[in-house]
């Protein structure tokens, strides 16, 4: 997952007092004006997004590295550090440079330029609402509610978290209501637009309802046919999971991996964390995490997954129109999965991969020798509902999503009270997964994204796993099917990242929405469709159907 989340975006607004202090500008207002407060509003926004990367790098640290007993002294820093980046975002000195711009961007003809107006200008308008009291509180919070999580998990018992968990939803809504006032009608719209921009509940049921509707039938037939032929997905002997699978080994062949996908180790680093993500502190400081157990797929394919986020933040513009402004920033957390999910699943969980990484895991596990290419494929792909998200294969997955959704829009609304996430869980897992959650490590506690505010997040999972294919098929389109999957069985990784680096990394921003950058690169918008006929034929493949 991406760790550095809703901070990445200029976060500044101003309400009826700008609205006020715009209509007593003078209405002649040369371009030159126009250039001089661009220029400035350049100058600041960097400045705003140095100290962003310096929050970032607390959060790694917190996550990696920081001892136990730091956990205060660094809640009450993050808490400075957000007050200080949100008076630098709201001041008097940003609200000059953006009034200089509001409504100027047909005053240039770069698209870059007008996306960074467009987006440093709505930015600003939503976070200039909130006092920079509002702001530490967040920030603090998260920290505090992050070392309960932790602990809780540890515990494996969920009221350790309750209480915080409980702050955190009732804070969000508040920053919800604060920020985005238009979208009173519905709240939770506003933590979904925190990180999909424009999407809102109402279409995300109809995608939901459209994807679990094609997603049923293909899981009954996949489980009659596993009843019916129980070893027809039993994993190879050479590749059961235990403790021959050497901790270092796996590092060593992560990194080589990682490398081979074309990650910089000169601009980022690989480290372990109890639950995998890279922390962005601009392209030039890209930080990954995996973890290592007995459970060897686990490990490899959250590597590769999270290389994929890293690629994306590696391969972002760089321009003096880009570095540290808007228009280079990853446009949503949904397009920012597409491109992890875009790695692990077409690239990683493809027949052509393991042609490449089969002879890699030969040579340092002897033990594998046995296990063809196509062994390991199946490995990969095999559907076996289980507890953990991370872990789900791609037809149980998006259940995993939706369940995680409907327990943040009942909190949102207040039809569900904290303390009733777990039963509610238990009770749901077994309902739409047929699984047996044994405690909270393994049910509602497994997940760090709603200790530090990541309410609204989830969607995005699913999201990104519907774009990945849009993109890839216009990848296959592109560089020709064959070819592509040629380049893939022989390692050589430089052709697709390129091509995903000129069609979306270094694109950024500069469209409005999924929709658009979509509509540029698949002809069409964001939608299940190719997602379920992917599924269906991948699988009806795979389990003989």
């Amino acid at each position: 997952m991406l760790q550095r989340l809703a901070s990445r975006r200029l976060a500044v607004a101003a309400g009826a007092t700008l609205a006020a202090g715009a209509g007593a500008r003078s209405s002649v207002i040369t371009s030159c004006d126009s250039e001089s407060s661009y220029s400035k509003l350049k100058s600041l926004l960097r400045e705003v997004s140095a100290l962003s990367e310096v929050q970032s790098i607390l959060g790694y640290d917190e996550q990696v590295f920081m001892p136990d007993g730091a956990a205060a002294s660094r809640a009450a820093q993050k808490g400075a550090l957000a007050k200080v980046l949100h008076d630098k975002s709201t001041g008097s000195e940003m609200k000059e440079a953006i009034e200089g711009v509001r409504g100027r961007e047909a005053d240039f003809d770069d698209p870059q330029i007008r996306a960074n107006i467009r987006d440093a200008v709505d930015s600003y308008d939503k976070e200039a609402r909130k006092s920079s009291a509002l702001a530490q509180r967040e920030a603090q919070l998260a920290s505090e509610a992050n070392q309960a999580w932790a602990a809780a998990r540890k515990a494996s018992d969920f009221s350790l978290f309750a209480e915080k968990l409980t702050e955190m939803f009732e804070l969000k809504k508040e920053v919800v209501a604060i920020t985005r006032p238009a979208l009173k009608d519905e709240p939770y719209d506003g933590a979904l637009d925190e990180f999909e921009r424009g999407m809102r509940a109402e279409r995300l049921d109809e995608i939901f309802a459209e994807l679990r509707a094609g997603l049923v039938p293909l899981l009954e037939a996949i489980n009659a046919k596993k009843r019916a032929n129980p070893s027809i997905d039993a994993l190879h002997p050479a590749l059961e999971y235990g403790k021959q699978w050497g901790m270092d080994a796996q590092a060593k062949l992560s990194r080589e991996v990682a490398a081979r996908m074309g990650y910089s180790f000169a601009n980022g680093r690989l480290d372990v964390s109890t639950h995998p993500f890279t922390s962005p502190a601009g392209p030039r400081d890209v930080r990954i995490t995996t973890r290592y157990s007995a459970n060897w797929a686990e490990g490899f394919g959250a590597t590769i997954h999270e290389t994929g986020h890293a690629l994306y933040e590696q391969g972002r513009n760089c321009g003096e129109e880009g570095l540290g402004l808007p228009c280079s920033q990853p446009l949503s957390m949904g397009v920012h999965e597409s491109q992890s999910l875009l790695w692990e699943r077409m690239v990683l969980q493809s027949k052509e991969f393991w042609q490449f990484a089969a002879p890699l895991f030969h040579e340092r596990f002897e033990f594998t020798k046995t296990a063809s290419p196509d062994d390991f494929y199946k490995t990969y792909n095999r559907v076996a509902p289980g507890c953990i998200r991370v872990e789900a294969d791609e037809c149980t997955y998006p259940l995993h999503v939706i369940l995680r959704y409907d327990i943040e829009r009942k909190l949102f609304r207040g039809e569900m009270a904290v303390s009733d996430v777990p039963q509610y869980w238990v009770t749901r897992m077994k309902d739409d997964l047929g699984v047996d959650v044994p405690d909270d490590a393994q049910g509602c506690l497994q997940d760090i994204h709603w200790s530090f505010g990541a309410v609204g997040y989830f969607p995005s999972y699913t999201l990104g796993a519907m774009m990945a294919v849009q993109i890839f098929n216009a990848a296959k389109a592109d560089l020709g099917d064959a070819e592509l999957k040629g380049q893939i069985a022989r390692g050589e990784f430089k052709p697709l990242r390129e091509w995903l680096r000129r069609k979306v990394h270094e694109v950024g921003s500069v469209h409005a929405s999924p929709d658009e950058l979509l509509m540029s690169i698949a002809g069409e918008p964001v939608s299940p469709r190719p997602f379920l006929e992917y599924l269906t034929h991948k699988y009806s493949e795979l389990y003989e159907l």
